[in-house]
Parts: C-alpha cells; structure tokens; sequence
C-alpha cells in the first residue's frame, strides 16, 4: 500500500491543475510546494512591472466553463498581482489547498525497484511513498544568481528579479543598480526609474523588445470572447505558439519575397497591434539569416527613433538574430533611457570585476550604489528538477542521467525513471507556447495515461529507449532548421556557467 497514488511536485498552474485533474478522475494525491501560496511563477516574479506576455483572455484555463465566464480580467496583459489573484480564485475555487502542504521543498524522490513505487521525503519530515510522481516544478523556477566576487560583500540589500519580497522594495531617494536586461529588467526598469534617486543598468547583451499596447480591456470585447469561448480556444490551439487567433494576419509569404513597402507595411502594421505576435508576420523569419535580419532591423530603427543618444541607442539596438533570445513585450522601456538619472554602462567593454561593499567595480570605474538588483533570470527548464534528488531504477540519479544535457520522451518521461512524468518539461513545446494551454495538455494526457494503467492493471510505465533516442534527435533536427541555436539564450542553457548546452 501507498500513503498516496500521486505525488505532485509544485502548486503554479500546472500543479493546481493537476491536482484537479487527479480528484476527478479518482486517484488519491499530495501536493507539496515551497512557496505559503499557490501560483508558482506568479507567487516569486513580484518585482515592479511584473506581467504576462500572453493576453489574459488567452492566458488562463479553460478545463471550466464557469470558471472561464465568472472571472474578469482588466486590462490587455494582467500584471503580477491580478494573476495571483486569479491562482488564488482556482485554489479557492476548487478547494485545492487542503491537499497541498506549503512551505516544504521536496528534498528526494527515489524510485524502488521492488515495490515500483516512489519514496518522497521533503525538508519538513516528510516520508511518504507514491505510485506516481509529478514534477509540477515549472520552467522559470530556479532563480540564477550570476558569480560575482564580493556579491556576498554587499552591505545595502539585494534582491533577485525572481524572489522579490512579498511587501515590496521602496526605491525613494535610493541610488539602484540593475544588473541584466531581460525581460525582467525591462518590466521593471521603467518603474524602478521614476522612483529611485538614479539608475545604473548593466548591460551584457540587448535584448529586443516589442511594445505591448497595453490597456484596459474593452467590455464588448470580454463579451465577444465569453460568448465564442469555444471557438477562441480552438482556433488558438491551432496556432504554432497556442495563442494569437485575432492577431492581424500576416502573409504567406517570406521577408525577401515582398517587396519593401509591402514588408514595411506588414512589420508596421504588427508594432502598432503590439505584443509577441510581431514575429509572425512573415513565414521564414526564424529560418533565414537574410530574412530574419530585416525584420531586425526594423526594430533596430524604432529603437533608434526613440532613445535621443546616438551612442545609448546603439547600445540599445541589439545584434543578434531577434527572436534567438526571447522577445520581450515593453511599456516606456526605450524611452527610459531618455531620462536624466538613468545611465546605461556596457559590461562588454568595461566587464564587472567585483562587488564592493558599497556598489560595484568595472575595469575602468567604481559605481556608489545603495540598492543591487539582479535581473539575471533562471536555471531554466532543469534548474528545478535537478535541485531534487530524483533516482529510478537502480539507483540512477536524474543527474547522472542528463550530465550531458536533459533527454526526455516528448517533455514528460524519461527512462529508467518508471512513472515519473515532468509536466512542461525538457523537450516539450513550453516556454514557445502558451504556458498554459500546453500545461493542460500534459496534465489532461498524464490523467488519461494513469487512468488507462489504473484500468488495465499496468504497475509502470516509462519511455522506451529508441523512443527517446528518436524524440531527441526529432527536437534538434527541427531546431537545426530554425534560428533559434544561434545565440547563447537561456533556451540553451548558455546563461548558466558549466550548464551542457542543448537546445530544451
């Protein structure tokens, strides 16, 4: 006997969901999540500006018709706080926090080769054993604090993008560095900037950003969704990245095969409309170097347009293939620059050498700061899973087994590591999606999966290894055609020191 038939790890959305979706169908579980709230990403991300790149009409479940109709969203793309607030409306909703335990990080799961059941043991006591075990542990999960010297040395405070403090920074009076310009950064820098004394941001690498067009949602146009829900969700779920059914449409046909008027028009008429659906204009932006330069180019003129230094524009316009990195979605970002007490410092030519007690050291000056906030994003896609002790069959650690960089059977299992399923994870479509239409999609195919096993008896169940094998290799062969290996992005791995890098 088990104390539970599932264990799952993480209380975001994924792990609600999951949680839900295992009551329904009749499976007893244990939720454990290290946070004292539910919304994963959306419990940590709190810094000022924090919100969803994905319209909210289209960032949310749709498992519920009531659910879907009774919340109202208010503005174009929800900030940090709405969307918690909605986590908070499932939980409550649906009663899902009586059977999850906060505050408790899972600490090791260990497959048992005798039993074919999973012991979980967490950093409060807990010992339980399992038939399953979910990792609900998300994407961007694991902040990525760089390795400075003297980053310890500091004595004003320092906070990290991705655990901002639940009450919040003031920034009054304060002289604040900021170090990355991701898009974490380039949410907050706009806000930090109107409240601080002065702002110094600390530039690696530019990163392109489109403007979001934010605003409050129209009523008539809550309506016209609520009433073809549907319909919206189905036409979304056909879409390449699962969201942007209403985006203007683009053409069929490739950068270089319009002429320069028409390409202007298209790229044009996508910046006013605002948000990620700008690359989409075109069909081979992320497959040419030549295609996907124009329309580089093209941002790297509205940047241009807008910061009044020459020589800070420049720094601003970035260089590599745009879309390699994640685009960003801005409000005033560019525009900051204009500001009198913000100033722009490229660590490419004057690289940081250390941090000092009172701000930080670059090879040719010292900049006084009372406040450090690293912007400097995650461990992504493994970072999460590999800070848990995960071992399946004789004893080999997930460690061991992705030394060389994550291999997994369509992002949810992985062999020698019997029913063990990662929702989202490495080899899935996820953070190119819409997390959440992709998330339902792995929850609602593990509940068919575990109620098919149920019904037939089945103890186990795991990836073969030619399946995996031939998965793998599928997933590079199709990024081998795109642009996106072309630079070093956290999609790699390239933004953590040592960390293998492959295409995830």
């Amino acid at each position: 006997m088990t104390d539970v038939d599932v264990v799952v790890v993480g209380a975001g959305f994924a792990g609600m969901y999951m949680l839900h979706k295992l009551r329904k169908l009749g499976f007893t579980a244990q939720a454990f999540e290290v946070g004292d709230g539910v919304g994963g990403t959306w419990y940590w991300n709190r810094y000022p500006g924090a919100r969803c790149d994905v319209e909210s009409m289209e960032y949310s479940y749709n498992f519920d018709e009531d659910l879907q109709q009774e919340w109202e969203w208010t503005e174009r793309y929800a900030t940090q706080p709405e969307i918690e607030a909605y986590a908070n409306h499932v939980a409550d909703r649906f009663d899902l926090r009586t059977d999850i335990t906060f505050s408790t990080r899972v600490t090791s799961a260990t497959f048992d080769d005798d039993t074919s059941t999973w012991r979980v043991t967490t950093d409060r006591g807990d010992d339980l054993t399992a038939t399953f075990v979910v990792m609900a542990t998300g994407c961007l999960s694991s902040a990525n604090l760089p390795e400075i010297a003297g980053r310890e040395s500091f004595e004003g405070p320092t906070h990290h993008t991705g655990r901002w403090p639940q009450e919040g920074v003031d920034f009054t009076g304060k002289r604040v560095a900021v170090i990355g310009t991701g898009s974490s950064a380039i949410q907050a820098i706009p806000i930090i900037a109107e409240q601080c004394h002065d702002l110094t941001v600390f530039q690696r690498t530019a990163n392109y950003a489109v403007p979001a067009r934010n605003a409050p949602l129209d009523a008539d146009y809550i309506s016209d969704i609520k009433s073809t829900y549907p319909e919206f969700r189905e036409a979304n779920k056909l879409m390449i990245a699962a969201f942007g059914s209403r985006i203007p449409a683009g053409t069929d046909k490739g950068v270089l095969e319009v002429s320069e008027e028409e390409r202007l028009a298209v790229l044009e008429e996508r910046w006013r409309h605002g948000g990620l659906g700008f690359l989409g204009g075109f069909v081979d932006a992320m497959l040419f170097p030549e295609a996907n330069e124009k329309v580089a180019e093209f941002v790297r003129d509205k940047i241009r347009g807008v910061v009044n230094d020459p020589e800070v524009a420049e720094l601003l316009a970035p260089q590599q293939v745009i879309g390699c990195k994640r685009l960003c979605v801005d409000t005033g970002y560019y525009e900051t620059f204009n500001r009198e007490n913000v100033q722009l410092v490229d660590i490419n030519k004057a690289p940081i050498q250390r941090i000092t007690p009172t701000g930080i050291q670059t090879v040719d000056r010292s900049y006084d700061v009372d406040m450090i906030v690293f912007a400097t994003g995650f461990d992504a896609m493994t970072g999460a899973l590999l800070s848990i002790d995960i071992k399946g069959r004789g004893g080999e650690a997930l460690r061991e087994a992705w030394a060389a960089g994550p291999r997994t059977y369509l992002g949810l299992g992985v062999v020698g590591f019997p029913n063990l399923f990662t929702i989202s994870g490495p080899g899935s479509p996820s953070v190119l999606t819409n997390m959440i239409v992709s998330i339902q999609q792995h929850v609602d195919w593990i509940g068919d999966c575990l109620t098919y096993l149920r019904d037939n008896d089945v103890a186990t169940i795991e990836p073969t290894q030619p399946a995996q094998d031939e998965w793998v290799e599928y997933v590079n062969a199709i990024a081998s055609f795109t642009l996106f290996p072309s630079c070093n992005s956290w999609y790699l791995g390239a933004n953590v020191p040592g960390k293998t890098r492959v295409f995830m």
